[in-house]
């Protein structure tokens, strides 16, 4: 692939000009135009990723579907039958722009009838009265997985909803929001495997719910229940630019899950998960909001590759991993973390560095609740680093290493063995960055013509 030209046309400068124009004269010329999701294009489907903007701009760029796309592969779909039809239109590996307009329900069936998880289980044989009877510690034990008729059935259940939740992206595609719709993408899973060059931006992701978690009694010393899908899911993936997205569980919060066995019925996984060696991706100006298990990057301390930035998100009323790194080169910067309790969801840490992951920290804002301590922000194995600067919380300059390390055994490494040098919009005062990311980041904010349209800053979250 040939690397992607980033020099904008004489109308589209002036575009950008008359863009900032308008918002001077609308009292909003204190945001800043350095954002890189900003560039003025023809329309928010064509748009391709800056020049030095995160991992993505590395090597051929980012371009997803925007650069090459012809008519016949451009897609506007308003379920989620037109949106699986465009996924997998042919030939394989053209080209395509899918314009997601309003509400698209994963949980339907080809007709768009809403399916529940009674209908996944019909037939299976599944019942979780008669899986939880299976598999009770008391007579089962806490020292294998569970296997059998009953464990058969819940896979075979799972396997149903995963057909028709789960929902493959192939390689050079762009999936955006029309702007003004409220596109959003509830209870499916967009699975980025194996695919390369691919654009999500300007969704809502909500609820992306597991009917029939899985008891691991193995999963740390009282077991687990795990559930199988993220809201975004990178495996093998690379070149990715995520962009102006909305995460968020609601309105199923975790605060409504009951328990079993002594441990919480987790029906959610993650957010935006980015594993299994992929590599080169951008994830900007996204809000993640109302999750516990945000953002791993890194399945496992064998993983690989995994070189991600990570700026002007907000993390607000999440619990953990927001991310948590294995390996990789990670870079965060000018993002905006809220630790205060929200909808059920208390914070547990901000960033783990671990199985060597090698993080940079730089210009990020903490706003930090009355129930949390500075040491707790960071967490780990004793085997990552996490470099940076210009860092603060509440305003106030910290050094977020030392703090964790003078409260831990397992010490946090303060150097990393890389430099960071895609850092497009980067600024080392992060002082303005709650006001400025209430207003700029997450779906629907963006203009068809790909410039922001700032929302109020009333505080709302929603996800």
């Amino acid at each position: 692939m040939s690397a992607p030209s980033h020099r904008r046309s004489p109308a589209a400068r002036r575009f950008a000009l008359l863009g900032a124009a308008v918002l001077a004269a609308a009292g909003l010329g204190a945001v800043p135009l350095v954002m890189s999701a900003q560039a003025a294009v023809a329309d928010l489907g064509h748009a391709t990723l800056p020049a030095k903007d995160g991992w993505a701009a590395a090597g051929s760029g980012t371009t997803g579907g925007g650069a090459a796309a012809d008519k016949a592969h451009v897609f506007t779909v308003t379920d989620r039958a037109g949106l699986v039809r465009a996924l997998k239109a042919g030939p394989a590996g053209a080209p395509r722009i899918i314009q997601v307009k309003g509400l698209i329900d994963a949980n339907t069936d080809d007709s768009g009838k809403p399916l529940d998880c009674a209908d996944y289980a019909s037939g299976t044989g599944y019942s979780l009265a008669g899986y939880l009877k299976a598999y009770d510690p008391a007579a089962w034990g806490r020292s294998k997985l569970p296997s059998g008729p009953q464990e058969d059935a819940r896979a075979a259940a799972q396997a149903r909803q995963a057909a028709r939740v789960v929902l493959p992206v192939p390689s050079r595609t762009t999936v955006v929001g029309v702007p003004g719709t409220g596109a959003t993408i509830t209870g499916g899973s967009l699975q980025l495997k194996d695919a390369d060059n691919v654009i999500v931006r300007n969704l809502s992701f909500t609820d992306t719910r597991d009917c029939f978690p899985q008891w691991d009694p193995t999963d740390g010393s009282s077991g687990n229940w795990n559930s199988a899908y993220d809201s975004v899911t990178l495996r093998g993936a690379t070149h990715v630019w995520a962009d102006h997205n909305t995460f968020g569980d609601g309105p199923h919060y975790d605060r409504s899950n009951p328990a079993y066995f002594g441990r919480e019925y987790q029906v959610h996984d993650g957010a935006l998960d980015i594993t299994k060696a992929s590599d080169l991706v951008t994830v900007e100006y996204n809000r993640f909001t109302n999750h516990d298990k945000t953002m791993l990057i890194g399945s496992s301390d064998n993983d690989t590759k995994l070189r991600v930035t990570l700026h002007h998100n907000v993390f607000q009323g999440i619990v953990q991993r927001a991310p948590l790194a294995r390996v990789g080169q990670i870079h965060l910067y000018n993002n905006y973390y809220a630790t205060a309790q929200l909808n059920g969801y208390t914070a547990s840490y901000s960033i783990n560095a671990r199985a060597g992951a090698q993080v940079v920290a730089q210009g990020n804002y903490w706003a930090l609740s009355a129930d949390r301590k500075v040491s707790q922000l960071l967490s780990g194995d004793g085997t990552g680093a996490v470099a940076g600067s210009g860092n603060l919380v509440d305003g106030k300059v910290t050094d977020l290493v030392a703090a964790y390390n003078a409260a831990n055994s397992k010490k946090i490494k303060a150097t990393v063995n890389w430099t960071p040098t895609l850092t497009a919009g980067y600024r080392a005062d992060a002082t303005g960055l709650p006001g400025e990311l209430a207003r700029t980041a997450g779906a629907g904010v963006l203009t068809a013509a790909g410039t922001v349209a700032p929302r109020q800053a009333t505080g709302a979250v929603t996800g």
